[in-house]
């Protein structure tokens, strides 16, 4: 077959890259049955290599990506997937995230960052329309100033041994005979963190959590013209996490309804009911705008208003926007 980069995994299962599905499943089979654990302790590692290259061969999108960019292709492309350093470091020499120097580094080579925070914060059409500065008080997780993240003194922090600092365990089920299915669940004896710290040694302050809870208060700008659904984003203010980036604090505007306007654009609608005499005769009326300002609302007599007829009876008030 042309074209294939890498036949390191097609060599684990023994088979050419030209090989049919039939074929690998049949060679998966024969392999699967030698080194199980069930039957064979020792290859444990062997039998994961196994499982992985079938996995990765049988599935049309990962294939694709092995046999056109052999193991960079799985690695970007996310085909290990979590907890599967280990058998990348045994099939290519190497963890999963090796080749950017770590598995707490992103595809571009710097830090991994963390989750945004979204909130919504509800605002009226008058601050829509005047701007206005408020401020918001929030609560983040921050680095311990104590132990600077570390969770406890030097030299306390210990990967764990369970899970090898992956933080995640593999367990490996068999369905049928010839047929398993491979798990991951978060690591009990460290949750999930990689890390133990041994408790007499675990900083006082953060109690061994690395991070403390700290209220945060903004200075929030919403500016004249926003709308509803737009966001206003506080850069790196998200919560602080050790050997990461900090997320973004996002503020989605939410526009309470309000008793009289409704927006359309830049426009601003509302519904005035009158009576036949007003429709027959002219009518006048006062709006409070917005802005606090007083609009006068002339209709001339003679000129008759329909029901459900949709007019402009008011002056044009600024350039940005209209009152219908």
């Amino acid at each position: 077959m042309s074209g294939v980069v890498d036949t390191k995994l097609y060599d684990i299962l023994g088979v050419s890259p030209s090989a049919s599905e039939n074929e690998l499943k049949k060679a998966y089979r024969k392999l699967a049955k030698e080194y199980h654990p069930d039957k064979n302790p020792e290859a444990g590692d062997k039998f994961k290599e196994i499982s992985f290259a079938y996995e990765v061969l049988t599935n049309p999108e990962k294939k694709e990506l092995y046999d056109r960019y052999g193991e960079q292709g799985l690695r970007e492309g996310g085909g290990g997937g979590p907890g599967m350093e280990d058998i990348f470091s045994h099939i290519f020499g190497g963890g999963l995230f090796g080749f950017m120097g770590g598995q707490g580094r992103g595809r571009n080579g710097g830090r991994r960052r963390g989750d945004d925070m979204v909130h919504p914060l509800k605002v009226s059409l008058e601050d829509l329309y005047n701007g206005k500065t408020t401020k918001l008080q929030l609560s983040k997780n921050v680095l311990c100033s104590a132990c600077n993240g570390q969770g406890g003194k030097a030299g306390a922090v210990q990967k764990c041994v369970a899970c090898r600092g992956r933080g995640m365990r593999i367990m490996i089920r068999q369905l049928a005979p010839g047929m398993v299915q491979q798990m991951q669940s978060v690591c009990t004896d460290c949750n999930g963190e990689g890390e133990v710290i041994n408790e007499k040694d675990r900083c006082r302050k953060c109690e061994g959590h690395k991070v403390c809870k700290e209220t945060k208060v903004l200075e929030v700008h919403v500016d004249k013209g926003m709308r509803h659904g737009q966001k206003i984003t506080f850069t790196g203010e998200a919560d602080q996490a050790p050997g990461m980036e900090p997320g973004d604090i996002v503020l989605v505007l939410q526009e309470k309804e309000h008793e009289d306007f409704r927006r359309d654009g830049s426009d601003l609608h509302m519904v005035h009911r009158i009576g036949l005499v007003e429709a027959l005769c002219g009518f006048q009326f006062t709006v409070t705008h917005l802005d606090g300002r007083q609009l006068l609302v002339k209709y001339p007599p003679g000129k008759v208003i329909e029901p459900g007829v949709n007019d402009k009876p008011l002056f044009r008030h600024s350039d940005r926007d209209n009152i219908h």
